[in-house]
C-alpha cells in the first residue's frame, strides 16, 4: 500500500512538472515558430539562444503589479483564472504516456490513473474549463470580456457535440472507454486509417475548443481587445495562458492516443514508448502553431455555420456508417 502511494505520488509530480514545463516552453516555441513564418528572429537574447525567455516571462508576471479594477465582482474575478487552469491539467490523469516498465521488481503502468471510463472523464473535465471563461467574462463587468465569454460558450457548445460523435466512432471500433485499452487495440492498425473523417472532425473541433486560430474569436484582439481576460493582469493573466497551452497539449495528447496509436511505436521498449508518445503529441502541437501563423480568423457567422451546418451532419453520417460497419462485421 505504501509502495503504491509512493509510486503514484512520484508519477503525479513528474507528469505535472513535465506538463507545466512544456507549457512554459511552448510559449517560446510559438514565438519562435511564428517569428520564423514572418521572417523575424523571435526571442533569442535571454539566455543561450533565448532558452531562458520563459523564466524571464514568469519572473515578470510574478513581480508585476497585481491590478484589480474597482468595477469587478472581486470573488468570482479572482476564482475564474483557477477555474480555467485546473481542469486543463486534470485531463492528463487518464492519458497513458508510455507502456509498462519494470522498476525494483514492480510493474508500473505509465498512466496516472487507469480508469475504465477514462474517455468519459476527459469529456467531463474538459467541459468544466468553460466555466473559468464564463466567470471571468461575467465578473469583469466589461463589455469586451462578456462578449468574449459568450462567444467562447457558444463555440464550445457548437463544436463539442461533433467532437463527441467523432470519438464515439473510436469507441465503437475499439469497444472500450479505457484509454490504455484504446491504445492496445491499435496495435495492428491505427484508428486514423479506420476513422479518417472522425479524425479530421476531432482535429477541427479540438482547435475550436481551445479557442486557437483560426477559431480564436473569444479573444479577437481587433474586435474585443483580448476578450474574456481583458481586465486581468500579472499572474492571473498568466494562469489563463498556462491553461490555454495546457489545453493544447492535452488535446494533442488525446488525438495521438485515440488516432495515432498513443505510445506504440516500431519497438516495444518501454522507455522508447514515452518518446513515441511525445513525438506524436508534438506533431499535433506544431500543427496548432503552424495554423496560427498561416490562417486568418473566421468571421463569427462562418464559425457557427461551419460547426452546425457542415461538421455536425458530417459527424452524424460518420457515426452512422461506423455503427453499420461494426454491426455487419
Amino acid at each position: 500500500m505504501l509502495e503504491t502511494l509512493i509510486i503514484s505520488t512520484i508519477k503525479v509530480i513528474v507528469v505535472f512538472a513535465a506538463l507545466l514545463t512544456a507549457c512554459a516552453y511552448l510559449t517560446l516555441l510559438e514565438r519562435r515558430v511564428v517569428a520564423r513564418f514572418q521572417s523575424r528572429l523571435g526571442p533569442i537574447y535571454t539566455g543561450p539562444n533565448g532558452l531562458l525567455q520563459p523564466v524571464a516571462d514568469l519572473v515578470k508576471l510574478l513581480f508585476k503589479e497585481d491590478l484589480i479594477p474597482g468595477h469587478v465582482d472581486k470573488t468570482i474575478y479572482l476564482l475564474a483564472p483557477l477555474a480555467a487552469f485546473i481542469p486543463a491539467t486534470l485531463s492528463f490523469v487518464v492519458i497513458p504516456f508510455g507502456s509498462t516498465i519494470n522498476l525494483f521488481g514492480r510493474e508500473i503502468n505509465l498512466v496516472l490513473s487507469n480508469f475504465n471510463v477514462g474517455l468519459l472523464y476527459i469529456f467531463a473535465v474538459t467541459s468544466l474549463g468553460i466555466y473559468g471563461v464564463i466567470l471571468s467574462g461575467w465578473a469583469s463587468n466589461s463589455k469586451y470580456s462578456l462578449l468574449g465569454s459568450i462567444r467562447s460558450s457558444a463555440q464550445m457548445i457548437s463544436y463539442e457535440i461533433s467532437m463527441g460523435m467523432a470519438v464515439i466512432g473510436v469507441v465503437l471500433i475499439t469497444g472500450s472507454l479505457n484509454m490504455n485499452e484504446i491504445v492496445k487495440a491499435q496495435s495492428g492498425l491505427w484508428n486514423i486509417v479506420l476513422q479518417p473523417v472522425g479524425f479530421l472532425i476531432f482535429l477541427i473541433c479540438g482547435i475550436a475548443e481551445t479557442n486557437r486560430a483560426p477559431f480564436d474569436l473569444p479573444e479577437a484582439e481587433s474586435e474585443l481587445v483580448a476578450g474574456y481576460h481583458t481586465e486581468y493582469s500579472a499572474m492571473k493573466f498568466g494562469m489563463f495562458f498556462v491553461g490555454e497551452y495546457a489545453n493544447i497539449i492535452t488535446i494533442s495528447a488525446i488525438a495521438a492516443t485515440l488516432y495515432l496509436g498513443g505510445w506504440q511505436g516500431p519497438t516495444d521498449n518501454p522507455i522508447l514508448s514515452i518518446v513515441w508518445f511525445c513525438i506524436k503529441t508534438f506533431l499535433f502541437v506544431f500543427f496548432y502553431l503552424w495554423l496560427r501563423a498561416t490562417t486568418p480568423r473566421f468571421r463569427y457567422d462562418q464559425l457557427m455555420n461551419f460547426g452546425w451546418k457542415i461538421l455536425l451532419p458530417l459527424a452524424i453520417a460518420n457515426l452512422l456508417v461506423t455503427a453499420l460497419v461494426v454491426l455487419l462485421t
